[in-house]
């Protein structure tokens, strides 16, 4: 009877002993997993977009947009395509003379700048690079064209074709080298520079109205408002004294107009 009690407690501390080691695996909760991988997604989804959104911002801050030059309506004023849409685009910092004001006549060198104008830009691609305010009150895109690399604003200015205005938000990001380019053209006496007195701080100023073509414009009875004008009547190059010469069409002062 000892003995069978004995034996008893044995296999019971043994049973007990066995059932305590023994460790009990706990079940994979998919769900959990599915939480923690989805976060993972998530993580690098936010990162990716995060290095898009830098791109994206990194693009926005160059300021250029592509477009197509429909037609050249002046010298500083051209109608281009862009994103399907017609604008217009008033050059920034720049004014060449007029040729299409409706209360003034053609000036001097009007029409040269529409002509470079028409021969750099005309059915080009271009790139257009805003600078503070987008638009003029007249809903005009104001920019810079850059056509094969080149800044046409500051072109236009090397070539004594306009001046350098309309300064109405600086600083502007090329202002510094297109001033140096006017004071370049004004040292050389290019272009509007070429007439003393014309080019004033609010536009292009001569002394009195110019006549049209073939009306009393000096002693001779002749006036040549462009080289154009001359070429077509068949004149130049026009000699300083001879009838329809004009300093504005004499760029470098040699006194021969129209070479």
């Amino acid at each position: 009877m000892f003995f069978y009690k004995l034996l008893t407690n044995l296999l019971l501390i043994f049973l007990f002993l066995t059932g305590c080691g023994t460790i009990t695996e706990e079940p994979i909760d998919d769900n959990k997993n599915q939480v923690i991988k989805d976060e993972k997604v998530e993580i690098e989804d936010n990162e990716e977009n995060s290095n898009a959104k830098q791109v994206e911002d990194k693009d926005i801050k160059k300021n250029f947009t592509k477009a197509k030059v429909n037609r050249v309506v002046d010298g500083d004023t051209v109608n281009i395509q862009v994103n399907g849409k017609k604008e217009t685009v008033r050059l920034l910092l720049v004014d060449t003379p007029e040729t299409k004001h409706p209360n003034l006549p053609v000036q001097p060198y009007g029409p040269e700048a529409s002509d470079f104008a028409v021969e750099i830009l005309a059915g080009k691609e271009i790139q257009i690079e805003f600078d503070g305010p987008m638009r003029d009150h007249y809903d005009r895109l104001l920019g810079y064209i850059w056509v094969d690399g080149e800044n046409f604003n500051k072109m236009l200015i090397e070539e004594g074709l306009a001046r350098y205005a309309y300064v109405y938000d600086p600083p502007y990001t090329h202002q510094d080298e297109m001033k140096q380019a006017e004071q370049q053209a004004m040292e050389a006496g290019i272009g509007i520079w070429s007439m003393e007195g014309y080019v004033t701080d609010d536009g292009f100023h001569i002394e009195k109205e110019v006549p049209e073509s073939g009306t009393n414009g000096n002693q001779d009875g002749i006036y040549f408002a462009n080289c154009s004008e001359a070429h077509k009547a068949g004149v130049t190059p026009l000699y300083e004294g001879d009838p329809g010469y004009g300093s504005h069409m004499d760029g470098d002062g040699d006194g021969i107009a129209c070479e």
